[in-house]
């Protein structure tokens, strides 16, 4: 009983600091004359950073109990290279006047099916190939990511200058430019997907013992985890849709969570990781909008900050 008031006076507090960064944000340094104009653009940014910490926190905590491993999260795995590739062979083979480029909504339904799509096909066959061995899924994504990047940076060197620069606003990741249309779908999207998984998230904590033990148990391990796959699959691409690729925030929510809760519940897990994600991309965000004003972007510095924990953390736990 005391562990588990311990676990939620810590969820508490991590909830208060999240409220308090979001009060920050909202109405840090805010001309009160033009007060309505600065909700107007600081609203659709704040919602976007919460569904992409959410979809980011989930999914990577998801993601690391079905391979039972802290150092790897779907961004690991080359998802990121997929959403690049997707975007870059779109402007290369209909070009920039496109509908499927021009139309924001149908662009963002493309990746989501094209992405959870491919993800399935792909990293479904190896999980089930390799027999779950994390050490061949790592090697695979690696060189998976490296395939679709050397694709894309084929077709980059002969787009025209033009095409190019009005691509690498889609490629990297930022809350400057957020489509308030796809924030609705964003929303209506991960309703849709806790509804259909609901059931499979909820014995994440016996899935979290293992294969031997989780089928000893009565649960179909094989048919859970494609199924929860997919699920990471969808939150990962909706997140990376809306606002573009952060290849480290996953890695850096998840375990900071862990290290706070200490503890094998995903209620507090899943919740822990959306809170801390959400923490730290306010505080980049502001960062970037009062501090180097707006001359970098969320991605840089959740990357470089991320990169190190990344190296941290295998020094310290030797890749387990």
């Amino acid at each position: 009983m005391q562990k588990k008031l311990s676990l939620l006076n810590k969820l508490q507090l991590l909830s208060l600091i999240a409220i308090c960064f979001v009060f920050i944000y909202q109405f840090i340094f805010v001309d009160w004359n033009f007060f309505e104009y600065a909700m107007y653009i600081r609203t659709p940014k704040l919602i976007a950073i919460i569904i992409c910490s959410f979809c980011i926190g989930y999914a990577s905590m998801i993601f690391q109990s079905i391979i039972n491993n802290r150092i790897v999260t779907p961004s690991l795995l080359g998802m990121n290279s997929l959403y690049i590739l997707i975007h870059t062979s779109l402007v290369f083979f209909v070009g920039l006047d496109n509908p499927l480029v021009l139309n924001k909504n149908l662009t963002f339904m493309i990746d989501v099916l094209l992405m959870a799509i491919l993800t399935i096909v792909i990293y479904g066959f190896l999980f089930k190939k390799t027999r779950y061995n994390i050490l061949y899924i790592l090697l695979s994504g690696t060189v998976l990511g490296t395939l679709f990047s050397s694709i894309s940076n084929t077709m980059i060197r002969v787009l025209d200058p033009n095409e190019y620069d009005t691509l690498l606003t889609e490629l990297v990741a930022g809350f400057d430019h957020v489509n308030t249309d796809l924030i609705m779908i964003s929303i209506l999207l991960i309703v849709l997907v806790f509804v259909i998984f609901f059931r499979d998230l909820k014995i994440l904590d016996v899935l979290s013992l293992g294969r031997t033990q989780t089928i000893n148990l009565g649960v179909d391990y094989d048919k859970s985890i494609l199924k929860l796959l997919l699920c990471v699959s969808f939150l990962i691409t909706i997140a990376t849709a809306l606002v573009g690729p952060i290849s480290f925030l996953g890695l850096i929510a998840a375990n900071l969570t862990r290290e706070i809760f200490k503890t094998y519940k995903h209620v507090y897990l899943m919740l822990g990781s959306f809170l801390v994600g959400l923490i730290v991309l306010l505080g980049g965000q502001i960062l970037i909008e009062h501090i180097f004003g707006f001359s970098t972007q969320i991605s840089a510095l959740v990357n470089l900050f991320g990169g190190a924990y990344f190296l941290y953390l295998i020094l310290k736990n030797k890749g387990v």
